[in-house]
């Protein structure tokens, strides 16, 4: 039976499909952002990360998926915003769910791996 992965061990995983198209740890941190802070300027701004850079990897995720997976709203009495689409959600939702089913299956080898680490002074 396959323990809990241990907390401070992580594991990034990218998914290629072919070579167009790429959904990893930072795309999907930038997802969630965008959805807790309803920008994706503040998103990009809490991963130090320029909007002009967020702006791009959100339009490359809208154009990779079938349907847009952050929608925008321009300014307004309230002022624009952005937030995940439902096919956003479901895409967030299923590479987590991926993340946490690899790390709970990887963690014996994951185990096994810093088993056979080396002493790292000031545990570093």
């Amino acid at each position: 039976m396959s323990q809990p992965p241990d907390p401070e061990i992580r594991l990034r995983l990218r998914i290629l499909f072919g070579d167009s198209a790429m959904l990893g740890p930072g795309k999907a941190d930038l997802l969630e952002l965008i959805q807790q802070t309803g920008s994706i300027a503040a998103a990009g701004r809490a991963m130090s990360m320029s909007y002009k850079r967020a702006w791009s990897l959100v339009e490359e995720m809208n154009r990779a998926f079938r349907a847009p997976l952050v929608e925008r709203t321009r300014g307004g009495s309230k002022g624009g915003g952005a937030h995940l689409s439902e096919t956003g959600l479901q895409v967030l939702d299923h590479y987590r769910r991926f993340e946490t089913a690899a790390a709970t299956a990887g963690a014996e080898e994951i185990a096994a791996l810093q088993s056979l680490l080396a002493d790292i002074p000031d545990g570093k």
